[in-house]
C-alpha cells in the first residue's frame, strides 16, 4: 500500500526528509483494533517534532496522527463500530501513523465523523479537539454549563488547539474567553470563533486584561511555547488560578506562582492510549460529543489549507508550514 514516512531525522528542507513508500498492508485487526481506509489527514506540531527527533532505526517510520476515513474491518472484540462507518480520530505516538492508505487503531479512541463535514474538514479536528477537551474539563476541571464570573485566557488562540479551546469554552461554559493574537487576520479568526476579547501576546497581557476590567485569568490554557510565555502567564493568572500547559521543551520555575497558590496542570492527549488507562474510552465519547456540536452548529471546523493528495511532496510542504509558526487553523491533505 502507499504510505509516506522517513528513514532518518532531517530538516524539512532536505530532499529525503519525507519519502513516498510502498509497504505491506496491516494484518487483519485483532482485539478492539479496527482497520480504517484513510481518506484525509492533518499535520500537527507533534508530527514535525517526531520527524526531527525520533530516529526510526532500520524500518521507515510512518507519521500521522489525525485521520478521517471509513472502517474496512474490525477486531473480534469491537462493539462501537462496524465496517462502512465513517470515523475520525487521532492515533497514538507509539504506533504506525495515519499517513498510509490503511491504518490500525483502537476503537476506543475513535469517534464518528461529523455528518456535515467532508473527510478533509473532519481530519483537521481530532487531535486538537481531544487536547482542548481534556485540558479544559479533565485537567483544569472547568465546570460545564451555567454562568460564571470567571475568565479563561487562551494563549495562541488562532492555532489548532487554541481554536478548539475558544469554541468549547463558548459552547459549553459560561467563562469570559480572552484569546491572544497579534496579526489582524488571527485577531479576527479568534473573534469569529467566539472570543469575547483578544489581546496582543507581544504586549503586556496582564495590563491589557486589566484595561478590559478583568482582574486576572482564573484559568490559563497555554497552547503555545511554555517558556516564551511563562512570565506573561505568571503576571496574568489570578490568585488561586489554574494553568494548563501542553508543551515542555524548556524548563520553567513553578515557584514563580507559589505566592498566588496557583496549580499547574499538564495535558498530553496520548496519555490514555499510551497507558491503556481504564477511562481510555473517554476519547471516543468526547469525539462523538464534538461531532454532535459540529452538526448542531455550535462549533465549526478549523481547516484553513488543503494541500491536495497525501504525498511526500505535499506533506513536506505541510510540515514546513507548521514549522514556520503563525499558522491559523489547520492544514490537511486528502486521499492518495
Amino acid at each position: 500500500m502507499k504510505a509516506v514516512g522517513y528513514r532518518k531525522c532531517l530538516p524539512i528542507d532536505q530532499a529525503d526528509a519525507l519519502i513516498d513508500l510502498d509497504i505491506a498492508a496491516p494484518a487483519a485487526p485483532t482485539g478492539r483494533d479496527m482497520l480504517v481506509e484513510i481518506h484525509a489527514v492533518s499535520v500537527n506540531p507533534v508530527d514535525t517534532k517526531v520527524r526531527r527527533r525520533d530516529d526510526p532505526g532500520e524500518a521507515p517510520r510512518i507519521l500521522g496522527f489525525d485521520g478521517a476515513g471509513v472502517v474496512r474491518a474490525i477486531g473480534p472484540d469491537c462493539t462501537l463500530f462496524r465496517p462502512g462507518d465513517e470515523v475520525f480520530y487521532a492515533g497514538v505516538i507509539n504506533r504506525s501513523g495515519t499517513n498510509a492508505e490503511l491504518h490500525l487503531v483502537d476503537e476506543r479512541i475513535v469517534g464518528r465523523k461529523p455528518r456535515n463535514l467532508t473527510f478533509p474538514e473532519a481530519a483537521a479536528l481530532p487531535l486538537t479537539a481531544i487536547t482542548a477537551w481534556e485540558g479544559l474539563f479533565d485537567r483544569l476541571g472547568v465546570p460545564q454549563g451555567g454562568a460564571q464570573v470567571q475568565t479563561l485566557l487562551v494563549i495562541a488562540g488562532a492555532g489548532g488547539v487554541g481554536s478548539m479551546v475558544i469554541q468549547m469554552a463558548r459552547a459549553l461554559t459560561g467563562l469570559t474567553v480572552v484569546a491572544t493574537a497579534s496579526r489582524a487576520e488571527s485577531v479576527q479568526w479568534c473573534r469569529d470563533l467566539g472570543a469575547h476579547h483578544v489581546v496582543d501576546h507581544h504586549g503586556d497581557i496582564a495590563a491589557q486584561m486589566k484595561a478590559l476590567g478583568l482582574r486576572g485569568a482564573n484559568y490559563i490554557y497555554s497552547a503555545n511555547t511554555t517558556a516564551k510565555n511563562w512570565a506573561a502567564m505568571v503576571d496574568a493568572v489570578a490568585p488561586q488560578g489554574r494553568i494548563l500547559l501542553i508543551e515542555s521543551q524548556a524548563p520553567v520555575d513553578a515557584r514563580d506562582v507559589m505566592r498566588k497558590s496557583v496549580s499547574i496542570h499538564w495535558e498530553l492527549m496520548f496519555t490514555r492510549p499510551l497507558f491503556n488507562t481504564p477511562d481510555m474510552i473517554e476519547q471516543h465519547r468526547l469525539l462523538n460529543e464534538v461531532a454532535g456540536l459540529i452538526e448542531a452548529g455550535r462549533m465549526r471546523g478549523t481547516m484553513t489549507r488543503n494541500l491536495g493528495k497525501i504525498t511526500a511532496a505535499n506533506l513536506t510542504q505541510a510540515h514546513a508550514l507548521v514549522e514556520s509558526g503563525g499558522m491559523i487553523g489547520k492544514v490537511v491533505l486528502e486521499d492518495f
